[in-house]
């Protein structure tokens, strides 16, 4: 049987705070406080190829799991979620491991910008790696989006820590430094990140140490029965 090919190329790229796979959120639209931003590349970074996109509060991105396409996929996953001990069909997951490894996000769209001769979209909510190629943009519209009755019986409902955010004292002078080094909203970014509970679901050790890495920063943590502890926050290590 002959097989119809269609090559694509990404029109763009993603600059995200997420380092590394591992305490990336599992949904979209979990870290309102953290921000992206979509490089476009050449010749879809014009004026022209975004007229009219202003008008949109949010869109959609639709990416390539470049971290994890080598890896091929299988017809059955066992999601994190589940206690990575039950076994789904691909198809019924947002698994990266897939025949076409393509992902879909909503996000909100904060602003469009040109900058020395590039155009810049500027993102929240993404949970996306930094460097995701993305291979298209669209409007997300509500009217047609937004299904009222929609459901999904493993998951009906955000899944989010309900826990205070302790920080140690090393760990609290560090954030304030490096929060004004970066000119963002650190701490509040790094406490929607540990709520949304990257640990895998079967790891609920409250004495396990996890560490997880933001805007090249080393955030290393503790989640108990009653509180989030963050223990330090260090710079990552440059590549050798």
């Amino acid at each position: 049987m002959n097989e119809t090919r269609y090559p694509m190329q990404p029109i763009g790229v993603i600059h995200s705070a997420f380092d590394e796979k591992f305490g990336i959120p599992r949904q979209p639209g979990l870290t309102d406080s953290l921000r992206a931003t979509i490089e476009l590349h050449a010749p879809y970074g014009s004026a022209e190829a975004v007229r009219g996109l202003e008008q949109a509060s949010h869109i959609w991105l639709i990416f390539l799991f470049s971290a994890t396409a080598a890896q091929g996929w299988k017809p059955t996953v066992r999601p994190p979620r589940l206690g990575g001990n039950k076994r789904l069909g691909v198809f019924a997951s947002r698994s990266p491991f897939r025949p076409n490894p393509i992902g879909l996000s909503p996000v909100r769209l904060l602003g469009i910008r040109s900058e020395q001769g590039r155009v810049l979209l500027d993102v929240s909510g993404a949970d996306l790696l930094d460097g995701t190629p993305i291979l298209d943009i669209k409007p997300y519209l509500p009217y047609a989006d937004a299904i009222a009755d929609a459901h999904f019986g493993l998951a009906e409902q955000i899944e989010t820590l309900d826990l205070p955010v302790h920080w140690e004292a090393q760990a609290q002078a560090a954030v304030t430094r490096y929060g004004t080094q970066l000119n963002e909203p650190l701490q509040a970014q790094i406490e929607e990140v540990l709520r949304c509970d990257p640990r895998p679901a079967y790891q609920r050790d409250p004495q396990r140490i996890y560490g997880i890495s933001l805007h090249r920063l080393n955030v290393r943590f503790r989640i108990g029965t009653t509180a989030i502890e963050v223990l330090s926050l260090t710079p990552a290590a440059e590549p050798e």
